[in-house]
């Protein structure tokens, strides 16, 4: 059903309303909601492996769900008193999220006076909250902090930015607060959550014992795992009866070239959910443990989800030229696949440039910082 309806959400610039409902029905909002609500309260390796499943019908669509499950998981982060008002509310509570703090704010009485504009809020069509970025403030209105404001979808405005090539169906669009009121309770600071100090008094609980940055980068490519299995079965369903053009083969799967390049892109999304099942294992069994990864670890599972999105595009393009011209077709999955994979992998978590630096920083003991998301 995922699968018949990603034209239509391509069109929309959104996921239809029957395939959130039909998620929603089979608990996929609830991977990351603590079982006290209701929820699963999984892993991170649940997490990927649910997402892929997904992508392997509709990327845009895994997104979605992909996005709304680390949202949620933020906010089994935060206070008790946060975490009722979400989920003892509603336990299919969907929540959106940008860390950007692209946003003012001005301290009063128990809490925050927010306006802004938050980019990028995937599912922003179908959300119920959203965890946006926000500066904190002291009473003088100097930057004294940053943090994550939670913030009921009601009290947001809504602008319709996404026009974009790829992950259309995400729906990312703009978020906006015009002097809305956040209380100090639905207030996270990021600095001390990113060394593992969250606000949750559930400590025993091992989902939200996990690693910050790790969690929230490479949860992104969960999706893309699921993109290249999908992109490499319809090149070889298609082979067996697909000619190669000006050639003698009256199909690909007689030819050498072609076999050398379809086993070139399988090996390659095998290396890339070697590295995302490690980098998952790093974060599943520290919290398990009740350890808070190191730097190094945690520069690794960054670079491991660069190389991820690195590998899935490089097999995606090989399966793109083996395939021929016909990948393009407006009525292939493929080229859907392609776009959807492409700009995805651009994330800025995700950069895999950015991403090598830092682990080659940390490995080398090389005290140059260039990002604070490790």
């Amino acid at each position: 059903m995922l699968a018949a309806n990603s034209a239509q959400g391509e069109r929309d610039r959104r996921v239809v309303a029957e395939s959130i409902q039909a998620l929603t029905d089979a608990g996929l909002f609830r991977l990351s909601v603590p079982k006290r609500y209701g929820g699963y309260e999984t892993s991170m390796r649940t997490m990927l492996d649910v997402s892929a499943v997904v992508a392997e019908a509709d990327g845009g669509t895994s997104w979605v769900v992909t996005l709304t499950n680390v949202c949620n998981w933020l906010v089994g982060l935060m206070s008790q008193e946060a975490q009722d008002e979400v989920f003892g509310a509603d336990p299919d509570a969907r929540v959106s999220g940008v860390l950007a703090p692209t946003a003012e704010t001005r301290k009063v009485d128990g809490g925050y006076r927010v306006n802004g504009k938050w980019y990028y809020n995937s599912g922003s069509h179908h959300c119920t909250w959203a965890v946006m970025g926000i500066p904190i403030t002291d009473a003088d209105g100097a930057v004294v902090d940053q943090g994550c404001a939670l913030i009921p979808r009601t009290d947001l405005g809504f602008e319709d930015t996404w026009f974009v090539a790829g992950m259309r169906a995400s729906g990312s669009n703009c978020l906006i607060a015009e002097d809305v009121f956040v209380p100090d309770h639905r207030v996270m600071s990021v600095p001390p959550a990113i060394e593992g100090h969250y606000p949750t008094p559930h400590t025993d609980e091992v989902l939200y014992r996990s690693a910050l940055i790790p969690m929230l980068a490479l949860v992104l490519v969960g999706p893309q795992l699921g993109m290249g299995r999908a992109a490499l079965d319809f090149v070889v369903e298609k082979a067996a009866r697909k000619p190669i053009s000006y050639t003698f083969f009256d199909s690909q799967k007689e030819s050498t070239a072609f076999q050398l390049q379809v086993a070139e892109a399988s090996r390659l999304i095998d290396t890339a959910h070697l590295h995302a099942y490690r980098a998952a294992a790093d974060i599943d069994e520290a919290a398990a443990r009740g350890e808070y990864p190191d730097h190094l670890v945690r520069a690794r599972v960054r670079s491991d989800t660069g190389y991820v999105a690195d590998c899935i595009t490089r097999a995606i393009d090989i399966l793109l030229s083996a395939h021929g011209a016909g990948s393009f077709a407006e009525f292939s999955p493929l080229q859907r696949t392609w776009r959807d994979s492409a700009t995805a992998a651009r994330h800025a978590i995700v950069s895999p440039a950015v991403s090598y630096e830092a682990y080659g920083k940390a490995l080398l003991g090389v005290d140059e910082p260039i990002t604070p998301m490790i």
